[in-house]
């Protein structure tokens, strides 16, 4: 028996000793309730460990977590493994930890899928890594000046599907750049061709169109936690890129659209008026279409004219212009020489009254002035002219207004005043005085000869009246003895029916003799 029971225990010792791993010492800056004795070493909820110890570093700066691993753990522990404290909370867009509020707070662990150096002594994570899992994909580095709200987690669309998400980021030499980690997982990421252009989806953006306001926003995750989208050109033959290739990430759908056209034109006008209103990236148009986008305002001194100008550099992405391919052997300038000769010129215009920004649109003006199209280096000079759409309304009100300005109201306000003045001195004068006595004098003269006149006007009424009596029985008088039912009337109408018809009578007579002259002697004949 006591042999027995030596091996049993021999077996147990080896049986412990063969499935411990080796102790390791992860430091974080908080213990974050992890109790010794309890608090476990998860991978996967596979248990690879138990917390042996929590203490604090000697410098009193982070907190010392002693965990004896099991033997499974062993291989695993290398300098590219992650440690981290799994926790109840809110990490890139995501709620994590929800089983630690009844089983407590344990250590997760993340190996490394390459091969690196056994190591015993780790420093832990703050944060939990975005894949926490082996997740098949590719990472590639998205370059750009400004992370803006782009964070951990961020997610990565194609096509408004979430197909990915942000690692991380690196700053780049001297801080002049960041560097981000853009996770793109299989099989999406093999349509991330070398020619694919990436911008920043985070967001809303409001553009105001033809049809009203355009609203746009990728999602409501972009929204709150910013995002990237990608696209690529169709039916691209580009290679499919491999990991850790490079892209510039642009700020916009619209500077990625435009960074994709490989034939471009440097332009430059020159505006002698105000350019308030226009800045970097506003819109170049040609016949109410955008074609390019402004790259530099400035001011500068032009010897030619005496006088300072404002310089706008600008872009024409010429591949938005079907057709242009056809001509890309033509000398650089050929066309728009011919055009600048026929009056194409760049004019500042505001696209509506609602929107305070100014745009530049390209359009052939009537009339203008000659002009020729000049070069300084790859930089093409197009001359520019007066303001249109809204800004010539503008335009038109301000000089309108200036000519109100300089019409001399006080001048105008003394000449009336003299006039006034004359007036008075005229209508109070002693010309306008002796008109008014002598007009006096006359209507009492008037009215002294004209009041026994009108004294008598009563009687002369009277008369009148009589005088129109006596005239109406006389009418009437002449009506019954002459008029139409009087016996004269009648015996004159008998008369008047006589002779009607002996001249009818005579005529008759007349006609006969005409045609037969003997019927006065011999009588008429049989015809």
């Amino acid at each position: 028996m006591p042999l027995i029971t030596g091996l049993i225990a021999l077996w147990l010792a080896w049986d412990t000793y063969s499935k411990r791993g080796p102790t390791i010492t992860v430091s974080f800056d908080s213990a974050s309730g992890l109790t010794a004795g309890q608090s476990q070493l998860k991978f996967k909820d596979v248990t690879m460990g138990t917390v042996k110890s929590v203490t604090v570093s000697p410098d009193l700066s982070r907190v010392l977590v002693t965990i004896e691993t099991t033997h499974e753990a062993a291989p695993l522990l290398n300098d590219k493994t992650i440690f981290w404290i799994v926790k109840p909370q809110l990490f890139a867009g995501n709620i994590s930890g929800l089983d630690t509020l009844l089983s407590g707070s344990y250590v997760g662990m993340l190996p490394a899928t390459e091969r690196g150096k056994p190591q015993r002594e780790f420093v832990g994570k703050r944060d939990p890594p975005i894949l926490t899992t082996e997740v098949p994909g590719t990472t590639f580095i998205l370059e750009t000046r400004r992370l803006r709200s782009i964070s951990l987690g961020s997610p990565i669309f194609y096509r408004d599907i979430e197909v990915g998400t942000v690692l991380g980021w690196d700053l780049g030499d001297m801080a002049r750049s960041v560097a981000i980690h853009a996770f793109v997982r299989a099989p999406f990421d093999k349509y991330v061709h070398d020619d694919s252009t990436f911008w920043n989806a985070s967001g809303i953006s409001f553009k105001l169109a033809g049809t009203g306001l355009d609203v746009q926003v990728e999602s409501l995750k972009a929204l709150l936690m910013g995002g990237i989208a990608f696209e690529s050109k169709p039916g691209t033959s580009a290679p499919v890129s491999a990991a850790k290739h490079r892209f510039p990430l642009y700020a916009t759908r619209d500077a990625a659209q435009a960074a994709g056209f490989a034939y471009h034109l440097q332009v430059m006008s020159n505006f002698k008026g105000s350019v308030a209103g226009l800045d970097i990236g506003a819109d170049v148009t040609l016949h109410g279409l955008k074609i390019g986008e402004v790259t530099d305002v400035g001011l500068k001194f032009d010897p030619t004219l005496s006088r300072i100008v404002a310089p706008v550099h600008y872009r024409i992405d010429a591949e938005r212009i079907a057709g242009i391919a056809a001509i890309k052997g033509m000398p650089p300038g050929t066309i728009a020489e011919q055009m600048v000769k026929r009056g194409f010129r760049a004019v500042l215009q505001a696209p509506s009254l609602i929107a305070p920004g100014k745009i530049i649109a390209l359009e052939f003006v009537p009339d203008a002035p000659p002009d020729e199209l000049r070069r300084d280096g790859d930089v093409f000079i197009v001359p520019s002219s007066e303001g249109g759409g809204f800004d010539s309304i503008t335009r038109s009100a301000n000089e309108l207004l200036s000519k109100i300005n300089r019409i001399d109201f006080d001048a105008i306000g003394t000449s009336v005043t003299g006039i006034a003045k004359g007036l008075d001195a005229k209508i109070n004068g002693p010309e306008i005085k002796s008109i008014l006595a002598d007009t006096q004098d006359t209507m009492r003269k008037i009215d002294a000869g004209v009041g026994p006149a009108m004294a008598k006007l009563p009687d002369i009424a009277n008369q009148l009246q009589a005088a129109l009596i006596q005239v109406n029985r006389l009418a009437a008088s002449i009506n019954a003895g002459y008029g139409g039912e009087s016996r004269l009337n009648r015996d004159i109408e008998n008369l008047v029916r006589q002779f009607t018809d002996t001249v009818r009578s005579v005529r008759a007579l007349s006609d006969l003799l005409t045609r037969d002259p003997q019927a006065l002697i011999k009588g008429r004949g049989k015809d």
